[in-house]
Parts: C-alpha cells; structure tokens; sequence
C-alpha cells in the first residue's frame, strides 16, 4: 500500500537531482505505507477486500523535503499532516492483519526511495531540500512485477 506523489512533486525533486546520478525511476517513487512481501494471487483480493472497508481517508497534504540513508539506501523525507498519514497508515495496517497478512513490525519512518545503492552525489544535491506541497489523492495497493509497480486498486480521499 502507497501513496504517490503528484508528478509535479516527482519533476521538482527530479530536478533537484544531479546530473549522472544513478536514483529509482520518478514513476516508481512513493511513500510506502504498508508492505506485504510476497502474497499469493488468490489473496490479493482479500487484501483489496480488507482494504474496501476502510472509511476514505480525510484530506491532506505532504511534501518531500530533505534526505537521508537506511544503510545503503538513499532517501527523501515527508513532512506536512504527518499525523493524518500516521493515521491512515495504522487504519491500513489494522485492516491488513485482521484480514491474515502479516505486517512489518518496524517503526514508520515515512519516506520516499531514491536509491537502493550508495550514491554519493544524492545527499549533497538534497541537503536542505523542500519541495512543494501537494494534497494526497488517496491510496493505492501495488504489486510489484519485473522491477515495475503496477497499481492494483486505489482508494481516493473525498
């Protein structure tokens, strides 16, 4: 489960990015929410299902701002109504364990992936970084195939 940044939010941060760096294709950067790993066809209709029964989320609005490392992974922060994507982020997770998935215990750390090796050019082009802001949309159940995102379901705010 993700939340994508509007293009125009994705082309500011691509623009801030230096030339020759090595970073994840801008249509496959998000905020993860929840991730399932690997799940059996069959049961992703379940998820989806678990997924329905949420009430749509309130609106809110983000930004990516500033970076950082998981070890060799670079990284954007988010900032805006971090509580509301906290929000959403638990009625998510909820549903998914109510409905059998497992779900990641680790902290959340919202943030969006620009790299998954070092890249030293990254931290430097992103210090002090603040992007525009942008209002969430809603959220989308992903299921990646062959290094690409395909968006299975989403669900919009009002």
């Amino acid at each position: 489960m993700a939340v994508f940044p509007p293009e125009a939010a994705r082309e500011d941060l691509r623009r801030r990015l230096p030339p020759g760096a090595r970073f994840a294709r801008p249509s496959k950067w998000h905020v993860t929410l929840a991730f399932l790993g690997e799940v059996d066809d069959f049961r992703v209709p379940d998820a989806a299902d678990a997924l329905a029964t949420l009430p749509a989320p309130r609106p809110f609005r983000l930004r990516l701002t500033g970076c950082g490392r998981f070890g060799s992974v670079v990284w954007t922060g988010v900032r805006g109504d971090l509580g509301r994507l906290t929000e959403l982020r638990e009625s998510v997770r909820l549903a998914l364990a109510t409905a059998g998935f497992p779900i990641d215990p680790r902290p959340f750390r919202p943030h969006l992936t620009l790299s998954y090796r070092p890249e030293p050019t990254l931290l430097p082009a992103l210090d002090g970084y603040t992007g525009p802001d942008w209002p969430i949309p809603g959220f989308a159940l992903v299921q990646s195939l062959q290094g690409n995102y395909e968006t299975l379901q989403t669900w919009p705010t009002p």
